[in-house]
């Protein structure tokens, strides 16, 4: 519904007499930054005429009541068009290029007798893998109505997620709307941000179709990342426990931090550095550590259960906004017990001494995370596939020895086969040659 790195609101409504304001956001890269920006009106016969460009060039018709005003730093050029007519209704272009013909997004603008007008759009920025803060205006203080987010498309808005327990599927495990407070506002939480999040959104309380809170955000992901690339999945084991280390930015000051357990666009706090600790938690989890110069606190949880498997939140909590990311917990049942000796002496080398060797792994490790119970360190390391019912499960020594023993096996057979071959061949050739040696003599 929105280009990747031009995206405006597709509908407008102004007054007669009175003004309007378009925001044109686009990803911020050296072309886009320094390119000609354009605000063109498209005519009958299909051509879209220039209003106004950052050329300074303005249609007289438009002299003194259109402006346009480009941010390059903040990614975004505004259009404003005052005195307005009944005339300027219309399909217009917001663009970036040398033609109003390259890339651009078009929007109806309709001018009405009477129509109230609509709040500017809200700019939220965040970095590629990072997360983002979206605080919504107050809407049911009641607190009754379901509180929603969607992505706006040309025609309609894209159901994103909403407290019903609704939560699209490229957002499972990474957005959370949070409960109302008592003045009525509540934030969208989002992480591990993605390029194809980028566009306009809206959010608000009861129905989806209602524009009774106009909300207008446009989201911009920073292609220039500087938060690593981390692995989603931690695997623990029944019984077991494992400690998670949370990031935040360093230079922030929050007042708290906090994990929490992520089901359906809501979360449920666990533990904070407040003291808090869920009931049903209490003697498996707790902050064990913290390193404000670094950004790091570390959460550990013990006596593992199947039921612990899901996704968690790690959050560091400033006023309106929270740093977080996410991690989906994944729970084994132990495998290594003392009833099987064999397998247990097996797959704990392979572990400890060559934790490359199985690279198609189904599960990998968050590098800087850190496992209890001996099954993984801090470094980046592979978990095996389980083996099937009744199959074995072999370590790379093992293998080596066993193929090196069938080598030696084999070399009696091989050898004087091998020799024989060698001889044939030279005979084959030897009686080649005598016969094309009559041949010629011929």
């Amino acid at each position: 519904p929105v280009s990747s790195t031009l995206y405006g609101s597709r509908f407008l409504t102004g007054e007669v007499g009175g003004s309007v304001t378009h925001q044109c956001f686009y990803s911020v890269m050296p072309a886009n930054k320094h390119d000609r920006k354009y605000w063109c009106k498209i005519a009958g016969s299909g051509v879209c005429y220039t209003i106004v460009s950052t050329t300074g060039y303005t249609s007289k018709d438009h002299v003194g009541r259109v402006s346009l005003k480009d941010i390059p730093q903040n990614g975004t050029f505004t259009v404003t068009m005052t005195e307005l007519k009944k005339s300027d209704t219309g399909t217009y272009r917001c663009g970036i290029g040398t033609t109003n013909r390259d890339l651009y997004v078009s929007l109806n603008l309709t001018v009405l007798a009477d129509a109230s007008a609509l709040g500017p759009t809200e700019l939220v920025q965040g970095e590629l893998r990072g997360s983002v803060t979206v605080l919504c205006p107050p809407g049911d203080t009641q607190g009754s109505e379901k509180r929603f987010w969607c992505k706006l498309g040309k025609t309609s808005c894209a159901l994103i997620a909403d407290t019903n327990g609704y939560v699209g599927k490229s957002y499972q495990g990474r957005i959370f709307i949070t409960p109302q407070e008592s003045s009525g506002a509540f934030k969208i939480l989002i992480n591990d941000l993605k390029k194809e999040d980028a566009g306009l959104y809206r959010c608000g309380t009861g129905s989806l179709s209602g524009w009774d809170s106009p909300r207008v955000v446009a989201l911009q992901v920073t292609a220039a990342s500087t938060i690593p690339k981390r692995p989603k999945f931690l695997s623990g084991t029944v019984g077991g426990s494992l400690s998670l280390k949370c990031h935040y930015d360093p230079k922030g000051n929050y007042e708290k931090k906090y994990l929490c357990r992520w089901k359906e666009a809501s979360c449920s706090l666990l533990v904070d550095t407040d003291g808090f600790v869920h009931e049903s938690y209490k003697g498996r989890i707790e902050i064990a550590s913290s390193d404000q110069e670094n950004g790091t606190y570390t959460v550990v949880m013990s006596h593992l259960r199947e039921e612990d498997a899901g996704w968690y939140w790690c959050g560091a909590k400033n006023g309106h906004t929270e740093h977080t990311s996410s991690v989906k917990l994944r729970i084994q049942k132990e495998t290594c017990s003392s009833h099987d000796p064999e397998t247990s002496t097996l797959v704990k080398p392979t572990l400890s001494s060559s934790p490359a060797t199985y690279s198609t792994s189904t599960e990998r490790s968050i590098t800087g995370l850190t496992y209890a119970m001996g099954t993984a360190t801090e470094s980046t390391s592979t978990r095996l596939p389980a083996a099937a019912p009744g199959a074995s499960v072999t370590s790379p020594g093992e293998v080596y020895h066993k193929s090196s023993s069938r080598e030696s096996r084999l070399l009696p057979v091989v050898l004087p086969a091998l020799i024989l071959l060698i001889f044939i061949t030279i005979t084959l050739l030897a009686l080649s040659k005598i016969k094309l040696q009559k041949e010629t003599g011929k």
